[in-house]
C-alpha cells in the first residue's frame, strides 16, 4: 500500500505550481485591463472637459450688431465662422494634457446654440495583444448663451 501511495503522490507533484501560475497570469491581465479602461474613461472626461470650454467659448463669440429685440426678449445670432474661429482659439489656448486634439466640427445649427465636436486618440498604457494599442475618442457638446 505504501508503495501505491508513494507513487500517487508523486503523480502530483508541479500541479500546484502550475496553478498558480496560471492565476498569476489571469491576475495581473484582469489588473492591465482594469488600468487601461480606467485610463480611457480619464482621458474621455479630459477631452470633455476642453469640448466644454470650446463650445462655451464658441457660443460667446456673438457680437453687438448680431443681437435682435424681440417683443420682450433678446436674441443673439450665432454665424458659423465665428463660431468655429472662437472654438479654435480656444484650442490654441487651452492648455491641456491630450495629445493632438482634433477640431471635428464647431456649427450654430440653430443660431443661438454652438456645437463643438473634438476628436483624439487613447493609446493604452501597456501595449499587449490582449488590448488594443490606439482607441479613437469623439465627444460632443451644446453650449447656448441666454440673456437674462
Amino acid at each position: 500500500m505504501s508503495r501505491m501511495t508513494r507513487r500517487h503522490a508523486a503523480d502530483d507533484d508541479g500541479s500546484t505550481l502550475l496553478l498558480t501560475i496560471f492565476y498569476c497570469f489571469l491576475g495581473l491581465s484582469l489588473v492591465l485591463v482594469v488600468v487601461s479602461a480606467t485610463t480611457l474613461y480619464l482621458e474621455r472626461k479630459r477631452l470633455l472637459n476642453v469640448a466644454d470650454g470650446a463650445a462655451l467659448a464658441a457660443a460667446e463669440a456673438w457680437s453687438l450688431d448680431s443681437v435682435r429685440v424681440d417683443g420682450d426678449r433678446l436674441d443673439i445670432a450665432l454665424d458659423d465662422g465665428e463660431v468655429r474661429g472662437a472654438a479654435m482659439a480656444y484650442l490654441a489656448a487651452a492648455v491641456t494634457e491630450l495629445d493632438d486634439v482634433r477640431l471635428v466640427d464647431a456649427a450654430s445649427d440653430d443660431g443661438r446654440s454652438a456645437t463643438v465636436t473634438l476628436r483624439t486618440t487613447w493609446e493604452a498604457p501597456i501595449h499587449t495583444d490582449l488590448l488594443p494599442v490606439v482607441v479613437p475618442i469623439e465627444v460632443t457638446v451644446t453650449a447656448r448663451s441666454v440673456f437674462h
